[in-house]
Parts: C-alpha cells; sequence; structure tokens
C-alpha cells in the first residue's frame, strides 16, 4: 500500500484552551499516523470479515454504505506516548461519528461462542525494529462488542471521512483510546486468543499499579479511557481580575463521569463543579464560579471522577490533573 506521506504525521490543530466547541469540527480534529497516510483505491478497496464467525462475508464500500446508518457522539482522544505511560498529551475531541452498527453486522454473521477478541487490521504497516507486517493490528475483548455503539464509521459531523483519519473507512469504539480505533480499515477476525504484534503485545500497554487487582498480570492494554478533565477558560497564562470568572471545561470517562471538581490551593481543597450529564458517549461540560481570595499567581487544578468511583491522579499518568497557572491582578486603589 503506498503511503504518502510516509513516516510520522502528526496534526495537532487546537489546545485546551481553544476547545470552546461542543462538537469538533474535523478540519480542527488532531491526526496521529504512525508510520504515514496510505493511498487507498475506494473502487478496490475490501472488508473482509473472518475467524470465529459462522459466515465469512467480504465487503465493499458501497455494500458497507447501504447498511443502516448510525450516528454516535463520542469524545475521541489519543492515548499519547506507546511508550510513556507516565505522560499527559491532552489531544482530545468530540465529534459525531456516522456508519454501520458493528454489532448488528456481525451478529448476523454468527459470532461463534469461542470467540473471546475482536482483531481489526488497517491498511497502514505494522512496524518494530526494522520488521515491517503488512497491517497495523490492534484487538479488543469481545465483551466491550456487546455493550454496543461500536461503528464502520464513514463520516465525522456528517461529512465524509478524510484519508487523514482513515478514508475509506474506519473503527470507531465509543468510550476506548483513539489508538484501537483503526483507521483504513481492511480485516476484522474474531479470534480465541490475542494476537501478538507491535501495538498489541509491545506497545500501549501499562504497569500494572500492586494491589490493582488485576494480579498475575505485569501490564494491561490501553483500552479503556480513564477519567479526565481540561480547563478551557480560563486560559493558562491569562490574567484576572479580582471579580468572579467562571471556570469551565469538558470531562470524559469511558464509562460517563460523576463529578469534576476544581482546586485553586494547589489541591488542599477541592470544590465540586455543575456537571452536564452525558450524552451517548460524549464528553460532558463543567463549570463553576471562583471567586479569587487574593491576587497574585494561583494554580488551578481539574480532576473527574468517573461512574465507577476512579479519581484522575495527580501526576504521572496518561489521564493525570490538568492544571492552568493564572495571575489575578492586584485590586485598583480607591
Amino acid at each position: 500500500m503506498p503511503l504518502d506521506p510516509a513516516g510520522v504525521v502528526l496534526q495537532l490543530h487546537l489546545a485546551p484552551h481553544e476547545l470552546i466547541e461542543r462538537v469538533t469540527p474535523q478540519p480542527d480534529l488532531f491526526v496521529v499516523a504512525h508510520l504515514g497516510l496510505p493511498q487507498v483505491d475506494v473502487a478496490t478497496w475490501r472488508l473482509e470479515i473472518g475467524g470465529l464467525i459462522e459466515r465469512p462475508r467480504t465487503f465493499s464500500f458501497d455494500e458497507i454504505r447501504q447498511l443502516p446508518k448510525h450516528s454516535v457522539e463520542s469524545f475521541h482522544q489519543c492515548a499519547g506516548s506507546p511508550f510513556r505511560a507516565d505522560i499527559a498529551v491532552r489531544r482530545v475531541a468530540n465529534v459525531v461519528w456516522s456508519g454501520a452498527d458493528l454489532g448488528d453486522l456481525l451478529g448476523a454473521a454468527g459470532i461463534k461462542p469461542e470467540a473471546r477478541y475482536l482483531v481489526s487490521h488497517g491498511l497502514d504497516p505494522d512496524e518494530n525494529a526494522g520488521v515491517v507486517a503488512a497491517h497495523y493490528v490492534k484487538d479488543i475483548p469481545i465483551e466491550r462488542l456487546m455493550q454496543g455503539g461500536l461503528l464502520l464509521a464513514y463520516e465525522i459531523n456528517g461529512e465524509p471521512l478524510t484519508r487523514e483519519h482513515g478514508s475509506p473507512l474506519r473503527l470507531m469504539i465509543p468510550g476506548y483510546y483513539g489508538t484501537n480505533a483503526v483507521k483504513w480499515l481492511c480485516r476484522l477476525e474474531l479470534t480465541a486468543e490475542r494476537p501478538s504484534g507491535v501495538f498489541t503485545s509491545e506497545l500501549y500497554n501499562d504497569p500494572v499499579a500492586p494491589g490493582s487487582g488485576l494480579d498475575g498480570t505485569s501490564t494491561r492494554p490501553v483500552w479503556e479511557a480513564g477519567p479526565e478533565a481540561i480547563i478551557v477558560a480560563p486560559g493558562d497564562g491569562s490574567t484576572l481580575g479580582r471579580q468572579a470568572t467562571e471556570i469551565f471545561g469538558w470531562a470524559w470517562a469511558a464509562n460517563g463521569v460523576e463529578r469534576v471538581e476544581i482546586s485553586a490551593d494547589d489541591g488542599l481543597t477541592w470544590l465540586l463543579t455543575e456537571l452536564e450529564p452525558r450524552a451517548q458517549w460524549s464528553w460532558q461540560r463543567f463549570s463553576m464560579q471562583w471567586h479569587p481570595s487574593a491576587s497574585g499567581s494561583h494554580r488551578l487544578m481539574a480532576r473527574a471522577t468517573d461512574a465507577r468511583g476512579s479519581t484522575q491522579p495527580l501526576e504521572l499518568a496518561r489521564n493525570s490533573v490538568h492544571t492552568v497557572q493564572v495571575e489575578i491582578a492586584p485590586s485598583s486603589a480607591n
């Protein structure tokens, strides 16, 4: 598959303070491609579905488009470095994906009872230590498929998926980090075991903390997105007056956010914000009125807690707490 360009493609359009809109326009959506952008001929492209399934099938793009179209609003987040689990990169957006419902399609094809994983193949190559395989390969547990919402996506916000975002077809898994949402999708396979590969068994596997309940394993795949919140306003480096100021931002998690708290004193105390309910898998807006107690420098921190009671770590994690530094100007003399 020809690549143009070849090599790493990284396009970062919006910083946290620029994420004003609830739905992120496709041109503003970040782009991360490990080994380049494939040039796919839609006329000859095919999607194969096989493995532990009763009725294997191959689809053309026109045949995918003829299936009932579904839409899902979801946050979309880059997991960050495949080598470092301790760095939060804040590459995130919220978009409306549209395409064919994967659960319906596989249900009609008949998943065999011994299937445990859904393995997806992209047309971009998979490389490790100079050894190149034909496809980028990722997997997810079959349990996630049963929760619904997975799409064979060909539109973002009602617009055709661009090549940078995986045209003609991309797997979309709401609640999972973007590394699992395979672009330039060409094959889906049901398996009993996890596949071996650089992006399944080596990269994007985080260390397991002692006492995490995952005894017997040293790492776990980077699948579900943990709870996270970003402060959109005020922006980092802002100078504010002593009057009341709205702090607002977005929060998200694979299973939804239950609360977001703000600290203005380096985490000594936390104040509860107003939090909008989640729609489908979208991010959720939080806000509060902040009354600065003194002039000078203040570090604002936002932390989210998800529906399972998991709270963002303060540091050294993919979803560590977001902070912004603001300056409160001295009050003018009367």
